[in-house]
């Protein structure tokens, strides 16, 4: 039944106002939602697929691959695997197909993304859906395209910067004035805005009608589709996959996808070990209006992101919605296992920001006549990234969840690159950013996903600047110094939930919550003057900075297992003698880093791996997954065993000498290597000669219960030598002034050493390890891409947009790449970018150089990168700057070689 009432006296439902014509605010509820369930998912769709035949199949006794979850990510999966000639799957769904969250999606498909990766994986899914629809069948694909409209000038900052990554690679994108939109967008209020952007080949589509092409066309190719079966539990032998146990049966398989949408969590707990999946339901609104005249069917879609809502056009209507700033989340206990084709109870109290919203910038809509109010949940994630990829835990077992709301933008491109994970070992480009492997126990924390997830749903639209970190869930994971550095005035931000100190401010001591939460900015941000003074003091004086959250692993073994298990994973040479520390990546098959680390060699037999935070459950992952089957090798994470701080600068070896009876010259502790030492009363501490950012010191790792006394005791001692905290910015400023390239923002899995200019350190002669066949290929044959460090020119520092990331970069007017991190060198003057180039073929494919050096540094080639819609002169490099060295001890720079 429906409801003809207009949205104004709507929004006055919360304040209780009785309704023409219905009495009761209870009474309108019922009506409003009268015919909720099976029924409602079916007036959304268009009729073209809107049910397969269900076949009272027996469940297989065994398949190759058993999909969890017939919603559209498992059916987009099935369809992909069949695309690459694997069919031996059968989908399970424990109700009917589209039932959780699919059924009740708004289906908009918009290209425009903050980054490379997404932008393709969404791209992808557009072009898939509109090749279907051509095909015919029938999805509801129209391209309508889409408008995103900004109230802010720092929103239009925000558009400019996609603008120029889109337009770089491919993505036909326009700048729209208010006036533009007016005329684009007639029903819309314009005279409040700034601009806007346009994407022409956006579009929408009907969502269940998507999974149900899907799964269609993967049944068509042999895939088994079973209705109304339950996963019980994944059968595991040794931690790989080979089993699931139903309700309607056991089915032998040798890999397991986890596509159960908002029940992922649960399904990931029906294994021993468990299989970590951290998300969370939450409400998620949106209204749809009976027809109106003056809508047009190919109306664009409609974002206002300032104002939390988005609209396309739905039947002649309009569907608006949106993603208020503190949403509710649901199912805290877990999902109901029979929620299917069912909403939530409303609350307009709740909906009330959204509602004023959509009358604000749709005014004809306060007339219009309500058809319907959904309130379907969606599940989020800590980041509010997908989750994706083969699980930490098992062998064999591989997640697609979490979508934040953007499943169906991203289902297409999800299910290519999972199947290309399953099938391949790997995907063709880089998901570290959806990797499931980024996550650590505490992330699977119910309460902390309560918490984070009223924060998260409405960062799909909040205006995000650089480097900034959630609000909730905060000061999880935190070093013995934190309260002593919290005192100190320290602002922190957070790595695998784990609290590090950013930059101190000590005019702002005690800083209370202000210390994790910072006004973000797109251009010179307000620790910049103090990052200067720490980056100074790391140069001239010494420096303490909390490097507590690097992750750490100890390897040992009774024999020499330990070693040649080592050399195996490791592309440098770690046959050195005890007391040494080299830099080594871990390459994976195709030469790319895995990993990327400091080994220190304690004993015979035993070594102490120190990587970035970011890696503490990819690396152990990694590290467990090649380990020898006799078990003569044991690894252990003792990340929160052991503290650490960074003693770096001129005076770090004369204050280490003050409080330890060790000799700190460079004759008895040279650079690269590591003893057992005393400081003040604690013992048992692991001091190396270190930085990770080519200053002379030592990074000390204590014992955390130690780790308070040796901080104040460094700090008493250091007065006299004009000792100061400092933070992780300092040290991001000193290596990107020194081209040091960081595993997650700079390399991945798809880079390799030769091309990041680090074959000094992989050791073709005298060893075997993962990699050496593509890196020896790569070696004769050349590179397809070159990391680079560009200076700018012509930049003010103090009125121009910053760099941040995400920069396309031109040569010759020809994009050739993007930035991956940038800072201000302060010893150079100038801004610093870093990122990898390629030479493009005419089809946009990198060709294989065997000159990429001689490419990049053609002194005809002229670069300039695009920030923000404004192209900078840009001056490449390939080795690190001489002034940048010019303080750094000619012993260090031989160490950066080994």
């Amino acid at each position: 039944m429906e409801v003809r009432h207009i949205f104004r006296q709507c929004l006055n439902i919360h304040k209780k106002c009785v309704c023409p014509g219905l009495g009761s605010r209870r009474r309108f509820e019922e009506i409003l939602f009268n015919g909720r369930g099976l029924s409602a998912s079916r007036r959304y769709s268009t009729g073209t697929v809107t049910s397969l035949e269900r076949e009272a199949i027996p469940l297989p006794k065994e398949a190759r691959v058993v999909i969890c979850g017939g919603g559209i990510l498992g059916s987009s999966v099935a369809y992909h695997l069949t695309e690459r000639g694997w069919t031996d799957i059968v989908l399970l769904e424990q109700g009917s197909l589209t039932c959780g969250t699919t059924w009740h999606s708004a289906g908009m498909i918009g290209q425009l993304r903050a980054d490379t990766i997404e932008m393709e994986m969404v791209r992808y899914s557009r072009n898939l859906y509109k090749r279907l629809e051509e095909e015919g069948h029938g999805l509801g694909w129209k391209e309508c395209g889409s408008v995103n409209v900004a109230r802010t000038h720092d929103r239009m900052i925000d558009f400019r910067r996609k603008h120029a990554l889109a337009s770089a690679t491919g993505l036909e994108v326009h700048m729209l004035t208010p006036h533009e939109i007016k005329q684009m967008c007639p029903l819309l209020k314009s005279d409040d805005l700034e601009g806007g952007i346009w994407i022409p080949s956006d579009g929408a589509v009907t969502a269940p009608d998507v999974a149900m092409v899907f799964s269609k066309l993967a049944k068509d190719k042999g895939v088994k589709i079973l209705e109304g079966v339950t996963v019980e539990k994944i059968q595991l032998q040794n931690d790989v996959v080979k089993g699931v146990k139903t309700s309607a049966g056991t089915i032998n398989c040798e890999y397991f996808v986890n596509c159960a949408g908002q029940w992922a969590r649960e399904v990931g707990k029906r294994s021993v070990p468990k299989v970590r999946v951290p998300l969370h339901s939450c409400e998620h609104y949106y209204l749809v209006t009976k027809p109106l005249e003056k809508v047009d069917r190919m109306m664009p879609v409609i974002r206002d992101q300032d104002g939390y809502i988005y609209s396309r056009e739905w039947n002649g209507g309009i569907l608006a919605g949106g993603f208020e700033p503190v949403s509710k989340p649901v199912f805290h206990t877990g999902v109901p296992d029979k929620f299917e084709f069912q909403l939530l109870q409303e609350d307009w109290d709740h909906f009330q920001i959204l509602l004023e919203q959509i009358l604000h910038r749709f005014p004809f809509l306060e007339d219009a006549e309500i058809r319907q109010l959904i309130n379907g949940p969606e599940s989020f994630t800590p980041d509010s990234n997908w989750i994706l990829g083969e699980s930490a835990e098992v062998d064999n077992y591989y997640v697609a969840a979490g979508m934040n709301s953007r499943g169906i933008v991203g289902s297409g491109g999800i299910g290519k690159y999972l199947a290309e994970w399953i099938i391949d070992g790997e995907p063709s480009i880089d998901l570290w950013q959806y990797d499931v492997r980024r996550y650590v126990d505490h992330h699977n924390n119910r309460q902390f996903l309560q918490d984070r997830m009223r924060e998260v749903l409405g960062t799909q639209y909040s205006l995000r600047y650089p480097r900034e970190d959630y609000k909730t869930g905060r000061k999880l994971r935190t070093s013995p110094l934190h309260t002593r550095l919290e005192v100190a005035g320290a602002c922190f931000g957070e790595t695998m939930a784990y609290e590090r100190p950013m930059w101190f401010d000590p005019d702002k001591r005690e800083r209370g919550e202000d210390a994790y939460i910072h006004q973000g900015s797109f251009k010179k941000p307000d620790w910049f003057d103090i990052a200067q003074e720490e980056y100074m003091a790391c140069k001239e004086r010494v420096c303490l900075i909390d490097m507590s959250s690097f992750a750490k692993f100890e390897i040992k073994s009774s024999g020499e297992e330990a070693l040649d298990y080592l050399q195996y994973l490791c592309s440098n040479n770690i046959a050195l003698e005890s007391g040494s520390i080299i830099h080594t990546g871990m390459q994976n098959k195709l030469g790319g880093f895995e990993n990327d680390c400091s080994i220190a060699r304690i004993g015979k037999n035993f070594f102490f791996m120190i990587c970035p935070a970011t890696q503490q459950t990819r690396a152990l992952s990694w590290l467990q997954r090649n380990l020898p089957a006799d078990g003569s090798v044991q690894v252990r994470d003792v990340t929160s065993m052991y503290s650490g701080i960074n003693v770096i600068g001129p005076h770090a070896q004369q204050l280490l000498a003050d409080v330890t009876d060790v000799s700190t010259t460079k004759k008895d502790f040279n650079v690269m290597t590591c003893k057992i030492i005393d400081v003040g009363h604690a013992g048992g501490i692991t001091a190396m000669r270190l930085t990770h950012a080519g200053e002379d010191g030592f990074i000390l790792y204590i014992p955390s219960e130690y780790a308070l006394h040796v901080y104040d005791t460094l700090m008493n001692a250091g007065k006299d030598y004009g000792i100061r905290n400092a933070g992780y910015y300092a040290i991001r400023h000193l290596r990107i002034e020194k081209s040091f390239a960081y595993w997650g923002l700079d390399l991945d899995a798809h880079t390799t050493p030769l091309e990041c200019g680090r074959e000094f350190r992989v050791k073709f002669d005298g060893k075997d390890f993962i990699g050496k066949d593509a890196l020896i290929k790569q070696r004769k044959e050349g590179v397809s891409q070159k990391f680079v460090q560009f200076m700018l020119e012509n930049f003010d520092v103090d009125n121009d947009v910053w760099p941040w990331g995400e920069e396309p970069i031109f040569r010759n007017g020809q994009y050739v790449g993007k930035t991956s991190t940038c800072g201000y060198g302060f010893t150079l003057d100038r801004m610093i970018c870093l990122g990898f180039i390629s030479d493009f073929d005419e089809n946009g494919q990198p060709k294989v150089n065997p000159n990429m050096n001689d490419f990049v540094m053609d002194k005809n080639a002229v670069y300039e990168i695009d920030i923000a819609g404004i192209k900078y002169s840009a001056k490449p490099g390939i080795h690190t700057p001489k002034l940048a060295l010019s303080s750094v001890d000619p012993s260090l720079l031989a160490s950066l070689h080994r």
